[in-house]
């Protein structure tokens, strides 16, 4: 009996259509801004994750953690627990750590040690401006996912992403989507990430990497807009799935108060249901 855990690109396309959604709750929390009714508790980040999580599992194809929030402030045995939680109540979701690590050799294994073995993340974000041997310690984890950043949602990002290669004419980031569509993906485990801020960018990426999963940040608070994403993201005779378009904290802060969960379920299904009907 095969009891191969699925992959994560296997997990995605289930939670595509198990649960009719492509909206990801991206988990940044400033403890500045943690509901008061929870700072007397002892562990109040992931008491405020866990809240939120709860009340929008049903509404989300995937969570991500953002690791530096949970860091700065000592709380990486909140993020453990969090991402335990996340993977026993809602094993179909999958958990991408989102930590935008970059380096090699030795180094960059440790950090696929961090991210599958320590917190269990299904996948992770990397940073390829180091080259495929900054990537290839995580694809040994073979049913684990790597998400390459590639056109960013900030405005810095042109800084560098638009620089042209001398021999193509491309941009940097076009470049990006070639190989980790082609050379660097031989075991089919990367993604890109590519901003909503940025949505004729999305369709070039999208027309270059065919279905390969697009995590797109920059919708929300932001100020990506919906319609022109999912247009620009969409893959064809496949509506509805491609794309894991994160909310953060449009949905984490949509209110201060004791409703705090609540109020992030509002925002999160009204999100969601933009999405899918700009999908149709």
């Amino acid at each position: 009996m095969n009891t191969k855990s699925p992959s994560f690109t296997q997990q995605l396309q289930a939670a595509w259509a198990s649960q009719g959604s492509m909206l990801c709750v991206g988990f940044d929390p400033d403890p500045k801004r943690i509901p008061a009714s929870l700072a007397g508790k002892p562990e109040p980040i992931f008491e405020f994750c866990k809240a939120i999580a709860d009340a929008t599992a049903d509404l989300v194809c995937a969570f991500k953690p953002q690791i530096a929030y949970f860091a700065s402030q000592g709380a990486e045995t909140q993020l453990k627990r969090l991402i335990s939680h996340l993977k026993t109540q809602y094993p179909y979701i999958p958990v991408i750590l989102d930590a935008k690590r970059g380096d090699i050799g030795s180094t960059a294994e440790h950090y696929a040690m961090e991210a599958f073995e320590r917190y269990g993340a299904d996948a992770v974000t990397v940073n390829p401006y180091m080259g495929f041997d900054s990537i290839e310690p995580y694809l040994r984890y073979s049913q684990k996912g790597v998400i390459v950043l590639c056109r960013t949602s900030n405005p810095g990002g042109s800084d560098l992403q638009f620089l042209k290669n001398s021999s193509t004419g491309e941009p940097l980031y076009l470049e990006v989507a070639k190989l980790a569509a082609s050379k660097w993906n031989a075991s089919g485990q990367l993604g890109l990430v590519v901003g909503a801020t940025f949505p004729e960018e999305i369709a070039k990426v999208r027309n270059l990497v065919g279905d390969m999963p697009l995590l797109i940040p920059g919708i929300g608070a932001q100020g990506g807009d919906i319609a022109a994403t999912v247009k620009a993201g969409s893959i064809a005779q496949k509506p509805g799935t491609g794309m894991i378009i994160n909310s953060s904290r449009a949905i984490l802060y949509a209110s201060s108060g004791e409703d705090f969960a609540q109020a992030a379920r509002k925002v999160a299904q009204t999100t969601r249901d933009a999405l899918n009907a700009a999908a149709k």
